[in-house]
């Protein structure tokens, strides 16, 4: 016991000492390290008053010597008696500023160490507590873990001076990219325009009657990510299976009929279209699970495990499971249940930081009305959905309840919601033999 109580922390002081000191005498290399570390990486509390105190300094874009530091020390309220002393041995420990970044991984890599301690001392004291079953402590003990992986401690407060460095960061790579919206590119010029892109923690629901093309155009969007940003993509498919998505993929990419496909009738130069298509489909990091019996937790937990993650597509709301199990009888439960998913899929969302698309079924309150265009009153067990989404997109074709339409094949996506802008509506082209969606201006050049 004497010597778990005698045993520290992993730190290194040395490590710290000579960051400090690089920064005091050479402030070219302080954005650099600002970039690596943040205060709570330091283990010794005068290290950490000393780097909050360059790092205030630095958004003010004061200049940075022993006097200056010991001066803004004085105005924050951290000065001490030693603080001149302290000071000035870590600029004579620190001859050079050279190997500065060496010293930060250092410094780092004992904080993460410090914080793998204290998300193990949690995980253990959960599982002793025994408070929530083992589904739960496993869920929260991999949340923790994952925060750590993505460089992420449990969110706390947080300055909106950082809060605008971060902002500032985002805007400059938009600028540098040259890209018209933030986002990922959906493939749907129009849309982008509108809804900025996919853009990271957003949560998109696009939602349809039966039969309108909603895994269509998810999918649609699902390939062009996959293909345009070398990201990967996961979709989890709770109702077609893996081979029905691959078909619906092929049929799409080498635009041949999807029905005559899976009859295998097809000519010599038709077999050599699907070649292509599916070798340039291998290519991509396109992931399916076509588990019928996911929760939220389960892809969650599924997603945390992916490097490079750029998109997550859920086909449909309705048929997921909540994380104790299948839902009893009863509309209201279920519409609590329902409620209870889109709110995690939110917060997954935000926590694995990629834009979400989940598709949703509408109820049939549109058909007993005139104009039978989509609502967001028209979600089924909506609940918290049209709260919980940040873009609601609502399929519709004028085919679709009347044959003998002038235009048929013309679908609208209407914009019921958007955080990112305006609501609206899009018009798009609908290729039913190839399940594909497509924009108005594309198919026409096409």
């Amino acid at each position: 016991m004497d010597e778990l109580l005698g045993r520290q922390m992993p730190h290194s002081i040395e490590a710290e000492q000579a960051v400090l000191g690089s920064m005091i005498i050479d402030a070219r290399c302080v954005g650099d390290v600002l970039g690596m570390l943040k205060a709570a990486d330091f283990y010794v509390q005068a290290n950490r008053d000393i780097f909050e105190t360059i790092y205030s300094m630095f958004t003010y874009s004061m200049a940075t010597d022993p006097v200056t530091v010991l001066e803004q020390m004085r105005v924050n309220g951290v000065w001490t008696e030693n603080s001149a002393t302290y000071i000035l041995e870590l600029v004579n420990i620190t001859p050079t500023s050279a190997n500065v970044m060496e010293y930060a991984a250092i410094v780092r890599d004992m904080s993460l160490l410090r914080s793998i301690a204290d998300a193990g001392g949690d995980i253990m004291n959960m599982a002793l507590e025994g408070t929530g079953g083992a589904m739960t402590i496993l869920e929260a003990a991999e949340k923790k873990i994952y925060a750590l992986r993505q460089g992420r401690n449990s969110t706390g407060l947080e300055p909106i001076s950082k809060v605008l460095l971060t902002v500032y960061d985002q805007m400059t790579e938009a600028a540098r990219s040259g890209s018209k919206f933030p986002g990922l590119p959906s493939g749907l010029d129009d849309l982008d325009r509108q809804i900025m892109g996919l853009n990271n923690s957003d949560l998109i629901l696009i939602a349809s009657r039966p039969g309108m093309g909603k895994t269509s155009i998810a999918l649609n969007m699902a390939l062009h990510v996959a293909k345009t940003s070398g990201k990967t993509v996961a979709v989890f498919s709770l109702e077609m299976s893996r081979e029905q998505l691959a078909l619906r993929l092929l049929s799409s990419e080498s635009f041949i009929d999807n029905k005559k496909m899976q009859t295998g009738r097809l000519s010599a130069e038709e077999w050599k279209k699907i070649g292509t298509a599916a070798s340039m489909i291998s290519g991509y990091d396109f992931l399916i699970n076509d588990n019928p019996s996911l929760s939220v937790a389960d892809m969650n937990a599924q997603c945390r495990r992916l490097p490079n993650l750029g998109l997550v597509v859920i086909d449909y709301l309705q048929l997921m499971q909540s994380a104790s199990g299948p839902a009893k009888n009863g509309g209201e439960n279920r519409t609590q249940v329902v409620s209870d998913i889109s709110r995690m899929m939110k917060i997954m969302a935000k926590e694995l930081n990629v834009p979400l698309i989940c598709l949703s079924q509408l109820s049939r309150a549109n058909e007993g009305r005139t104009d039978k265009r989509p609502l967001l009153s028209d979600l089924r067990e909506s609940g918290a959905i049209e709260q919980d989404a940040d873009i609601v997109l609502g399929l519709y074709r004028e085919d679709y309840y009347n044959k003998e339409v002038e235009f048929p094949n013309i679908a609208e996506c209407i914009i019921l919601k958007n955080r990112r802008g305006e609501t609206g509506k899009i018009e798009l082209k609908w290729l039913p033999e190839f399940t594909t969606y497509t924009s108005l201006e594309r198919h026409h050049n096409e």
